[in-house]
């Protein structure tokens, strides 16, 4: 008996973090304007696709080159996410290619999650990805390679992505509502949109740097995966810390 409560009660003690952690974000004066001003229109544009507006994953992915962070959608259960819209970086720094110390300006690039939101953010709501990764820290400098990387409001960067604060209205409504539904949420940072024909002008225009390049085949299988099945790739890491697709389809 004590066997088949343990889980039940680790469940209901998970959902439970899971409301508080919501109710806990809508008690900032930030996220409470946030959803006067956006919560009608960010409910409309998940029904408009579909999508149940108290029941959903999210999914984003940025590429550096297009200035671009894509937010997908599915609802639970479901295995495939539908384009719900695009936001368009107000501001960038660095250049093509990873992060790899503290202040070298650059956005990361790679496979992440959300794991920090700031309702009270220099940068007006903000929130985190879990830069440095596993991968991150095999080639970034080992004493210092940085961190606090944010998706947040304002227009200035020093290696984050910002949208300004009317978009970062919407986007925070909606990973904080998917993460109360017990999401961790994917952000697949790319630098460009890795298509075979962007791809070859990458290889191309960067061919005096190897590394770059082989770095960059590494993101391309799991940002083509999506591309095909629009799901999320399972992502592994190597003990060279290359990532690989686990999934074939």
């Amino acid at each position: 008996m004590k066997t088949l409560l343990l889980p039940i009660i680790l469940l209901l003690f998970s959902f439970t973090a899971l409301e508080d952690f919501y109710q806990k974000q809508l008690s900032f004066p930030r996220v409470q304007h946030a959803l006067h001003e956006k919560g009608a229109y960010v409910k409309q544009l998940l029904i408009s696709g579909n999508i149940n507006p108290e029941k959903f994953d999210i999914f984003l992915r940025a590429f550096k080159k297009e200035k671009t962070l894509e937010v997908w959608a599915k609802n639970k259960g479901n295995a495939s996410f539908i384009h719900l819209k695009d936001y368009d970086f107000c501001e960038s720094s660095g250049k093509p290619g990873p992060k790899r110390r503290s202040g070298d300006l650059q956005t990361p690039e790679g496979f992440y999650k959300i794991d920090a939101f700031n309702p009270t953010s220099e940068f007006y709501l903000s929130f985190r990805v879990n830069y440095p990764n596993q991968s991150d820290l095999k080639f970034a400098d080992s004493e210092n390679p940085g961190g606090d990387i944010y998706i947040h409001g304002k227009c200035v960067t020093v290696g984050c992505i910002p949208l300004g604060d009317d978009a970062i209205m919407e986007l925070y409504l909606l990973v904080i509502k998917a993460k109360a539904g017990g999401q961790d949420i994917p952000v697949h940072i790319f630098p460009a949109k890795l298509s075979d024909q962007n791809f070859a002008s990458l290889k191309n225009e960067y061919a005096g740097q190897p590394q770059l390049t082989e770095f960059w085949s590494w993101l391309k299988p799991g940002h083509d995966f999506f591309e095909k099945y629009h799901r999320i790739p399972e992502i592994v890491i190597d003990q060279k810390g290359r990532y690989l697709v686990k999934n074939s389809r």
